[in-house]
């Protein structure tokens, strides 16, 4: 009897529960109408939960009475939404990820033993091998201002680099306050650890920015911001160009932090300042070379590296380290 009370049931669900009659199951009779008459107009109930037990009893059958659980949630229900379950497991979240900062502390920089850190030479920062790399970066163009620049980021040719192309227009927008137009750029996103807390990358053991592109020939300008919390604001940043060869074939790019001088609002200043390698947040490409057509940058990986050869601490003598007695 139970057996046929369940597929009846589930006749009732495909069937988005109609209200059964006594002329549709005599056999069963008015107790078995009644209840699930009953049953269906209650209150939405809670997915996964049973129905409450109810005792049936079998007119034609002689069987003894049981209680027979029966589950009528119908199509239309919404799954419940505990706000207070998802606060719980946000926070229970941030604390594991906090308890592995503390651990990784203990091990070492970014948990790795120390002496593994410091003989490192070579370090790939960004690479692209799927969709979850491409999240780590945001695109931007002059259509913020109300420019006609587009720029678009997808992963490349067997999901081994990372392509940024679109089109720049340097047509200025008709709404008499923008008077320059026409980039596209492509900025990391800052590293957050628990609680959103802003993180930052230390490339101090590190003299070189290392690069493996595929472009059409345009001039890009690499942007290096630090941490903006303390030292500086948000509109400053280090920059130096990076000339792209074009063709189908790669190229390494080495630039060295010595090299990247100092701006603020894309206007180079007077006083220079090194670059604070411990204090590193993002890095992008800004394409503004006025030339308006379409284009695409190709990129493979984003690194840093030690060059040997390299000595020079700083290119630029208008810096108050270097020579104070021009800025007295």
């Amino acid at each position: 009897m139970a057996l046929v009370h369940k597929l009846l049931n589930g006749t009732c669900i495909l069937r988005k529960c109609p209200k059964p009659s006594v002329a549709s199951y005599p056999f069963l009779g008015t107790r078995f109408a009644d209840y699930c008459s009953s049953s269906l107009q209650k209150p939405a109930a809670v997915p996964g939960k049973a129905s409450s037990q109810r005792k049936t009893e079998g007119d034609l059958q002689g069987h003894h009475q049981r209680d027979v659980a029966l589950d009528i949630t119908c199509p239309e229900e919404k799954p419940e939404v505990s706000f207070d379950k998802a606060i719980k497991d946000e926070l229970k979240n941030h604390f594991w990820r906090l308890k592995d900062d503390i651990v990784n502390r203990w091990i070492g920089p970014e948990g790795r033993p120390l002496h593994e850190v410091l003989l490192e030479q070579a370090r790939v920062v960004w690479k692209f091998r799927g969709k979850e790399d491409l999240d780590k970066w945001i695109v931007t163009s002059d259509k913020t201002i109300g420019g006609r620049s587009e720029a678009f980021l997808k992963m490349g040719k067997n999901n081994q680099s990372a392509l940024l192309y679109g089109t720049l227009s340097s047509d200025t927008p008709q709404d008499g306050e923008s008077s320059r137009s026409g980039y596209c750029a492509m900025i990391s996103r800052i590293p957050r650890g628990p609680f959103e807390r802003k993180r930052s990358y230390d490339w101090s053991q590190f003299n070189t920015l290392y690069l493996r592109v595929r472009g059409d020939g345009r001039p890009w300008m690499v942007n290096i911001r630090e941490d903006t919390d303390i030292i500086q604001r948000k509109n400053q940043m280090y920059s130096y160009f990076m000339f792209t060869r074009g063709g189908p074939y790669w190229q390494d790019v080495k630039i060295p932090f010595s090299k990247f001088f100092f701006s603020n609002q894309g206007r180079i200043r007077d006083a220079q300042y090194q670059l604070l390698l411990d204090k590193i947040s993002s890095i992008g490409f800004t394409l503004a070379d006025k030339v308006d057509g379409p284009f695409f940058l190709e990129i493979d990986f984003i690194g840093v590296f030690t060059d040997p050869a390299h000595t020079e601490e700083f290119a630029y003598e208008n810096s108050p380290e270097l020579n104070p007695r021009l800025f007295k």
